[in-house]
């Protein structure tokens, strides 16, 4: 079994969960601790797993069985968590993470949605060219939108770049002082071209989605703005929980 690995009950190697245990909807943050946040929101919530850094819990909302599992950070450990989901049939996977904006004008406690995301990472080279885009779907991230419209959430629509390093690779001097000359000026040069925020998953989501046929959005609390140099850790978080649980509700509207 090392080309499929599983565990001695026959679930997926990571996130030990089986195909009883999803429905079409996965919503999917990156912390573990943020699962029975979400969880919370769902009718007949109740743990499934917990295995390394993936944790998951399942529910209802609106209809749609949902299940939550938290796909750690960067782009590797979230590949994992979207190839064993789609496995199991899992159709539809929405991000529910945090970001830090590199535009003024977005700020602490806003809400990011996610059409695209720059490829800044290494984990989707492994899968596609440099030229395949990551793309949200457009049904998926307009359900998103609306959720928050109807909540009355303030949320920017538009591009993250999604990076393999939250320190150097986001322009943050590593230790000792130490930065790349490529990356002194990141944050400048992307804001200029007009991205939102910096965050670490959604261009692998969006890409394995693209790949794999499967329908993906993200929404993101701001958490941090680079340019007014604010901090808060949980600014904005149950906002985005509550617009991701409302969109899972509007799907359909939306046909997906």
């Amino acid at each position: 079994m090392a080309h499929e690995p599983k565990d001695d009950s026959g679930r997926p190697y990571h996130i030990r969960l089986s195909k009883a245990d999803v429905g079409r909807v996965a919503l999917l943050p990156g912390d573990p601790g943020r699962v029975p946040l979400i969880a919370e929101r769902l009718e007949g919530a109740k743990q499934l797993s917990s295995n390394r850094e993936y944790v998951a819990y399942g529910g209802e909302a609106g209809g749609e069985e949902v299940v939550v599992v938290s796909t750690g950070i960067g782009g590797p450990s979230a590949a994992i968590a979207v190839e064993e989901l789609a496995r199991l049939g899992v159709e539809v996977m929405i991000r529910v993470g945090t970001c830090g904006s590199i535009q003024r004008s977005v700020g602490v406690g806003s809400l990011v949605i996610a059409d695209a995301a720059v490829r800044m990472d290494g984990t989707t080279s492994q899968y596609a060219p440099p030229g395949y885009p990551a793309a949200a779907t457009p049904g998926v991230a307009l359900a998103l939108a609306e959720a928050a419209a109807s909540l009355r959430k303030s949320a920017s629509v538009g591009m993250a770049a999604s990076t393999d390093s939250f320190y150097a690779g986001q322009g943050r001097a590593s230790f000792g002082g130490y930065i790349p000359r490529d990356k002194a000026h990141i944050v400048e040069d992307l804001a200029a071209a007009r991205v939102l925020c910096f965050e670490m998953e959604a261009s692998t989501l969006f890409t394995l989605g693209r790949l794999f046929g499967l329908k993906t959005g993200a929404i993101f609390a701001v958490v941090a703005n680079r340019v007014t140099n604010e901090l808060n850790a949980h600014a904005g978080v149950d906002d985005a929980i509550d617009v991701a649980v409302e969109a899972v509700k509007n799907l359909k509207r939306h046909s997906v």
